[in-house]
């Protein structure tokens, strides 16, 4: 870990508690994003009731506004067309919120 990053959360009273791993580039960050589509298509249900609206991940319960960049946005777009499929439409949230799951989950719990 960066000396900078260390100087940053002494000031800030944090702990660094691990890192999170990055995608990459090349054909290796690649395939691993495409993993990551895939187990968000795999994890969306049908919304349920009259009015359905969008397919989603039932565990999620909390949908938080998060501030972005203009081109952090754009990536995530991007990303939710290629993930979307006829009807089963993916937003650029859910793609950023299953990237946050998958960049967590390597993290301990307490």
């Amino acid at each position: 870990m960066a000396k900078n990053i260390d100087a940053i959360a002494a000031k800030l009273g944090a702990t660094i508690v691990g890192e999170i791993p990055g995608v990459g580039g090349g054909a290796f960050g690649a395939a691993r994003l495409a993993k990551t589509v895939a187990t968000l298509q795999g994890r969306l249900t049908p919304g349920q009731g009259i009015r359905p609206g969008r397919p989603s991940v039932p565990t999620w319960i909390e949908s938080p506004k998060v501030p972005m960049s203009e081109t952090t946005f754009q990536r995530l777009t991007k990303l939710a067309e290629m993930a979307s499929e006829g009807d089963r439409k993916v937003s650029p949230m859910q793609v950023a919120a299953q990237l946050l799951e998958e960049a967590l989950s390597g993290l301990p719990d307490d």
